[in-house]
């Protein structure tokens, strides 16, 4: 039985990966959280007292504390996922961005490296440091351009980006330097359930139940690719378990949508899903253009064809079922989302992880 050690796990990918480890694995899981603004041990509230699950405050930062988590939970392998993620908070605060994601990243691999050069005969072979970036680290694409591959140029444009392009840097310097075998994914947009409302997708399906603007930046016309993010955890465990040493597998949604239309997707799924609160007006009414955002890339979109070809994963929610499943989760899931934005989910920190996942 592998034990996993999952960074970032109560975060929003990070914990519908750790639920996806327990539902569909027999993985021992540790979760190893800051619990900053974007962790939320809510999210996992229904895994807390699973005996393949346990829970670790530690910064990525703090080499004593990470090495003391090695020691005690023997990791397999490491599913690095812990990242400060927001561009706009990037824009306004890269300190911080720089700290998790690149010296968090630097520090983490240095940790991983010393339990790997501890491990001995197959458990030495199958380890693994799986590193999950981000499609922004390409920079921009224009309206017609190829897609992102695994071989496209880095060319990041937010801090966000930058720093995410850095830790991949290091990754893969680990494993060329040290031999420390590391696999990458490079994700476009990830959207569903337990997503913090400082996001597109949830902040306007939040917006629209409240009869509050719906602030788009400049024109609404750019692109991304949309990927579920329970596509994205079985993707992730996908490439842990079959993917090739010191290899990128780019993981796409198929899903190109201009931002515009996303909203406009959302506002016809909570008039569908919740008709009270179109009763007034029609919530496109509520559109909102504003100020473009600083660097703001046109287009993503992701060639996910090397993971398709060589592991046999492929998306299985098209943006239509997968949009919709996330507007029913959300108008499900009121007390989440209410605690979070009334900030009481961070008072609680609930299910703080008694298993025994060593």
């Amino acid at each position: 039985m592998l034990t996993v050690l999952v960074t970032g796990g109560a975060g929003f990918i990070g914990a519908n990966t750790v639920r996806h480890l327990l539902d569909a694995t027999d993985a021992r899981v540790v979760n190893l959280d800051k619990l900053t603004y974007a962790g939320n041990l809510e999210s996992l509230a229904d895994a807390a007292d699973s005996p393949r699950y346990a829970f670790e405050q530690v910064d990525i930062c703090e080499a004593a504390a990470l090495g003391e988590v090695f020691r005690r939970h023997d990791p397999d392998a490491v599913m690095h996922l812990a990242a400060e993620s927001h561009v706009d908070r990037s824009i306004d605060g890269p300190g911080a961005f720089l700290d998790t994601n690149v010296v968090g990243t630097g520090t983490l691999l240095g940790a991983a490296l010393d339990h790997w050069r501890g491990l001995t005969g197959p458990r030495r072979e199958a380890f693994r440091f799986l590193h999950v970036s981000t499609d922004e680290v390409y920079g921009d694409l224009g309206p017609d351009g190829p897609l992102f591959t695994e071989t496209t140029r880095y060319a990041p444009s937010s801090p966000y980006a930058a720093t995410k392009a850095a830790s991949d840097h290091l990754v893969r310097a680990w494993h060329r330097t040290y031999g420390l075998p590391v696999l990458i994914t490079n994700c476009s947009n990830n959207y569903g359930p337990c997503q913090f409302p400082e996001k597109l997708i949830p902040h306007m399906i939040l917006n629209a139940l409240a009869g509050k603007p719906l602030p788009v930046y400049g024109d609404g016309r750019q692109v991304r690719d949309w990927l579920y993010v329970e596509d994205h955890a079985r993707a992730l465990w996908t490439v842990l378990e079959r993917g090739r040493v010191g290899e990128t597998y780019n993981v796409g949604g198929c899903n190109e949508v201009m931002n515009i239309d996303v909203v406009r997707r959302i506002c016809a799924l909570v008039a569908e899903h919740a008709p009270e609160t179109a009763a007034a007006r029609p919530l496109e009414d509520l559109i909102t253009f504003v100020k473009d955002r600083p660097g703001h890339d046109t287009r993503y979109a992701i060639d996910a064809s090397k993971i398709q070809r060589e592991l046999g994963w492929e998306p299985q929610e098209t943006f239509e079922t997968g949009l919709a499943r996330t507007v029913r989760w959300y108008l499900d899931n009121r007390d989440w989302w209410q605690r979070v934005l009334d900030g009481s989910y961070r008072l609680e920190r609930i299910g703080a992880g008694t298993g025994d996942a060593a």
